[in-house]
């Protein structure tokens, strides 16, 4: 059994936003487990978020760069918000973004043995980045796309999104209307973080275990078999409308989900639009922030 040390109830609290004591039971109850704790707590109706990823913390930028049909979302960490927002930092991510998208490496392994500039590679100019700010940095993660793209970067690089669409007639890709639909879808996936882009999309073992956790919380109402049952097929629809983006409420207009709004701006422009894909990196998502107690910081500075 896992230690149940007083951080290990913080962060699951951070997680669910239950109580402390509801929180140092549900690990009580699954040895300690924190992904068996949050079902837990679930199960028994005191937490219903549905997203598990840890506290975003760590510093750094996520970078949208497109050139004609090939796009790159990428993330590049730093240990402090003043290096990530230093002129050369953000110009040495976006020059890796445009290695991404003219190369199109596998993973990061792949672009790190990529030609950065002048025979130097990604990794020896990442290295050196270091050497000359003086902080660790990371080359994270990137997702890279060819075809009919939008990119959108909020909050000065903390999110990045890239869209892939697919379009009947591609001239329409260069029309105001066309070009400020896919920013709104852009920034709908900004704002409301779907985990998928259909119903379709949702692995098996997910919905299994969301059906799971649903019938115990019906059970656990005190409702019957056959009524728990029929309340499951009506909270998993309301999973695919939180969280699949085409089923999504419009953010800019909640009486239409995603699906009609992309079918509204097809007819207005005489052409099919399909939403093919989409990347959302949020900078340090699911990573820990190193914390220092600042007095102890300088105190060891002056040694």
């Amino acid at each position: 059994m896992a230690a149940i040390t007083a951080q290990v109830v913080k962060e699951l609290r951070e997680k669910t936003g239950c109580g402390m004591m509801g929180c140092k039971k549900a690990l009580s109850a699954s040895d300690g487990d924190m992904e068996k704790a949050i079902e837990f707590l679930r199960e028994k109706g005191l937490a219903t978020a549905a997203k598990k990823a840890g506290r975003i913390a760590s510093e750094g930028i996520v970078t949208v760069v497109i050139d004609g049909k090939a796009g790159a979302v990428l993330e590049v960490n730093a240990e402090t918000d003043f290096v990530a927002k230093n002129a050369e930092f953000t110009d040495f991510v976006n020059n890796v973004a445009n290695v991404i998208v003219k190369e199109n490496p596998a993973d990061v392994d792949a672009l790190l043995a990529l030609d950065y500039e002048d025979g130097k590679s990604v990794d020896a100019a990442l290295k050196e980045k270091i050497a000359t700010i003086g902080e660790n940095m990371n080359i994270r993660r990137f997702v890279r796309y060819e075809g009919n793209l939008i990119g959108y970067v909020h909050g000065g690089g903390r999110i990045g999104v890239l869209v892939k669409f697919n379009v009947g007639d591609e001239a329409v890709c260069e029309k105001p209307e066309f070009v400020e639909y896919a920013k709104n879808v852009a920034m709908q996936i900004a704002a409301i973080n779907p985990l998928y882009l259909t119903s379709a999309d949702v692995p098996e073992e997910v919905l299994a275990k969301e059906k799971e956790i649903l019938t115990a919380q019906a059970i656990n109402e005190g409702k019957p078999a056959a009524i728990a049952e029929k309340m499951v097929a009506g909270r998993i629809k309301k999973y695919y409308k939180e969280f699949c983006l085409v089923d999504q409420e419009y953010v800019k207009n909640p009486d239409q989900d995603v699906k009609a709004y992309t079918a509204e701006v097809a007819k207005a422009l005489g052409t099919s639009i399909e939403i093919a894909a989409f990347t959302r990196l949020e900078k340090g998502e699911g990573l820990e922030k190193k914390e220092e107690n600042f007095a102890d910081e300088v105190a060891s500075m002056m040694k």
